[in-house]
């Protein structure tokens, strides 16, 4: 001990005789005055011939005044083994161990104190250990808490998980981990185990505290929990004084959604006489009302014959805006569209079109007999199980909003700071601030915005370092990345985008995928999935080898190309070269970024994610390892639900709506169907989950079409001719995406 650890102004423990205030190491230091006592918290906890005998108020936390002062005086017959000082109340428990010490020598000699039951204390001969198997990789990896490397090595300095085999920490990091989190919720930051995970760690010496969290604790942290919402969000507000005006006992008093409780209105707004009639938002009432009073129309084919109320209804022939498309001809026609009628709350039977503008709507016979038809019905198909899928885990999101302030001029970089921002929980509800775009957020909805970032993010993490290839792509192997933690971050906002309604990445290769679902044990790689070129090339050298002398030439020249991969061998056969071809892919593809792709595998758990992909691989491999379909009008038309509302004799515009999108397929419009979906939702594609609300189009008498972002609504105008519909969406579609490009 140095002199400075008997500093006049700075009392010293009476136990350990240490000047020293580090709670971390020492526990609480406290002192008492009118007892002239000062003492370390765990020295009291550990000294060997004490206990807590009296209630939690007396004495110093239970231990009794006097005998700490009888601890101390049978201390001071007792001589440290480490500094050769009296004091020490601390002995080993291994039998037949005499050892004594102070507690702050103990810990410099790498003693072991288990903060549990008796308070059993283990010298630096006897302390218990972690058994390492021996196949354990002694190679370095990082510490999941402060990602720097740690090895693997049975040290006192290094503790290994219980329930991750690749989880290693250093014993300082995982300390101050346990005294922040506390008991509730202390648990393995890669797994998330919690019961054999804190057995261990309190045997190998971490102390848990029996104390809520820090963060916890914190005082007022979720008072925005506790405001209500007032706002009125009826599209025209009549109140004079604004829309977060509220009166209470007045007709401008703000109802709240009965349902969500996150939409408002005045009392006026909504023609509501008295405060106890019910009111529910649009939203609300869109989603309540797909079971049982809005039912969606089945699809079926216009063109065949149909009965209804025992009649033949026959279409017919086609006028000539819509010309009948030839036999050889690919361009299908649509399916009728989803049709909702507000008549009486109930779905049409049938919908009747002007004879003028009725049309021939079967898919063609070619497209739907051909096997990528059949592939792209397979392809749908999965993506619908994934969008439910999705939805599901989508319930575990929250209310409470983050805010990632996000550069598109540096997406990465800013979404990474905002990823690992203290406040982030994935649960919580994403909002997204342009930083370099201060007019756009003007015009820009939370989920316009929200959904560019997670399209960008996406394109950034396809062309990152982290992953290798050309289209189809494996992760690669970047020491820098794997330092800094960034396979973890990319899998981590990989689900966090597909749970948050962005896209998907589109861009995994079939043996990342399996590796992802399967595990790296249960893939076999071919020459295909070797990304560079130059390793390819050399395993093609050796596989199409014609003879064992050749073969041998050939490894002679690749000598050090196989002691890097740990495949020298030698030699005697030719048929040796398909095991030795077998060990250099399953090297070059999967071993090598065995790290890399742990550490992706544990980012991808997040929200779920991934404990869904291994349940369904099939269903999940269409989002992650193929683009989005491309959009078609056959797609389009089956997005949208056509809502009809009472007041709307005329509903020709299903035609219109039908034709404009045939017209803008075939080339034949300013617009791409990219433009259409974009003007009503802010996304140029459908993302996996879908989108919420559901999109739906409404006909009203309106002048120009509207694109209501914050539902999913397109409102079109009632016209009486095609061609006055189709030039209003050209005009308002292209105007709009022009101002906002701009």
């Amino acid at each position: 001990m140095s002199e400075s650890n008997f500093d006049i102004q700075s009392p010293s423990c009476v136990l350990c005789g240490w000047t020293d205030n580090c709670p971390e190491k020492y526990g609480e230091k406290k002192t008492y005055v009118e007892h002239n006592l000062t003492v370390h918290y765990y020295c009291l906890l550990m000294s060997s011939g004490i206990w807590q005998r009296g209630g939690e108020d007396e004495g110093v936390d239970g231990f009794l005044i006097t005998d700490i002062r009888k601890e101390v005086n049978r201390a001071a017959k007792l001589k440290c083994n480490i500094c050769k000082k009296k004091g020490a109340s601390i002995g080993c428990v291994a039998p037949k161990c005499k050892r004594s010490y102070h507690f702050p020598c103990g810990l410099r000699k790498e003693c072991i104190f288990q903060f549990m039951e008796n308070f059993r204390s283990y010298c630096w001969e006897h302390k218990p250990v972690q058994i390492l198997p021996d196949k354990e990789s002694r190679g370095p990896s990082q510490c999941t808490i402060c990602l720097d490397l740690v090895e693997h090595l049975p040290l006192y300095s290094v503790l290994k998980s219980p329930c991750c085999k690749n989880a290693w920490f250093h014993r300082e990091c995982l300390q101050y981990q346990a005294l922040s989190a506390g008991i509730f919720f202390f648990r393995c930051t890669v797994c998330n185990n919690k019961d054999k995970f804190q057995e261990e760690m309190l045997r190998m010496g971490i102390h848990i505290p029996e104390k809520d969290a820090s963060w916890e604790l914190e005082e007022n942290a979720y008072q925005d929990l506790l405001q209500c919402y007032q706002h009125c969000d009826i599209r025209r507000c009549l109140c004079k004084k604004g829309r977060d005006y509220n009166e209470p006992d007045s007709k401008w008093e703000i109802k709240r959604c009965q349902s969500c409780g996150s939409r408002g209105t005045h009392l006026a707004c909504s023609s509501m006489k008295s405060w106890e009639q019910n009111w529910e938002c649009v939203e609300c009432r869109s989603i309540f009302a797909k079971p049982g009073k809005y039912s969606k129309q089945k699809k079926r084919s216009l063109a065949t014959s149909e009965k209804t109320d025992g009649t033949t209804c026959l279409l017919e022939e086609p006028s000539p805006k819509y010309p009948r498309q030839s036999p050889g001809s690919q361009h299908s026609f649509l399916q009728s569209p989803k049709i909702i009628c507000q008549n009486n709350l109930s779905p049409c039977s049938r919908l009747e079109l002007p004879p003028s503008n009725r049309m021939t709507m079967s898919l063609s016979p070619l497209m739907s007999n051909s096997n990528w038809s059949l592939r792209k019905k397979q392809l749908r198909t999965q993506r619908r199980e994934v969008s439910s899928i999705l939805k599901e885990l989508k319930q575990q999101i929250s209310t409470k909003t983050t805010r990632l302030n996000i550069n598109t001029e540096n997406i990465w970089n800013t979404a990474l700071k905002g990823f690992r921002q203290r406040n982030f929980r994935p649960t919580n509800t994403i909002e997204v601030k342009f930083t370099n775009y201060k007019n756009r957020l003007k015009t820009d909805t939370s989920t316009e915005s929200k959904n560019l970032f997670f399209q960008l993010l996406m394109g950034h993490l396809q062309n990152s370092s982290l992953f290798e290839g050309s289209s189809a792509k494996n992760l690669s192997l970047d020491l820098q990345a794997l330092k800094e933690n960034l396979y973890f971050e990319a899998g981590k906002m990989i689900a966090v985008s597909l749970v948050h309604g962005g896209p998907s990445p589109g861009f995994f290769s079939k043996i990342l995928f399996n590796c992802l679902v399967y595990g790296p044990e249960n893939v076999k790689p071919n020459l295909d999935d070797v990304a560079d070129t130059d390793v390819a090339q050399t395993i093609k050298k050796i596989k199409y080898s014609s003879s064992l002398s050749s073969l041998q030439s050939t490894i002679h020249e690749c000598y050090d190309f196989l002691a890097a991969a740990g495949c020298l061998r030698p030699i005697t056969d030719l048929c040796d070269k398909d095991m030795l071809v077998n060990d250099l892919l399953t090297y070059h593809v999967i071993k090598r970024i065995i790290s890399p792709l742990e550490s992706f595998r544990q980012g991808l758990k997040t929200l779920g994610v991934l404990e869904k992909m291994e349940m369904h691989p099939v269903a999940f491999s269409s989002i992650f390892c193929h683009k989005p379909e491309r959009l078609s009008a056959e797609t389009l038309c089956d997005l949208f639900t056509i809502h009809c509302s009472s007041g709307v004799k005329e509903v020709g515009g299903a035609d219109f709506w039908m034709g404009y999108l045939q017209d803008v397929e075939s080339g034949e419009s300013v617009v791409t169907l990219e433009d259409i979906l974009y003007f009503v939702t802010g996304s140029f594609s459908i993302p996996p989950i879908g989108f919420d609300p559901e999109p739906t189009i409404k006909f009203l008498y309106v002048g120009y079409p509207i694109g209501n972002r914050l539902l999913n609504c397109l409102e079109l105008p009632i016209t009486k001719t095609y061609e006055s519909f189709k030039n209003k969406m050209e005009l308002t579609i292209r105007n709009t995406l022009r101002v906002e490009r701009e």
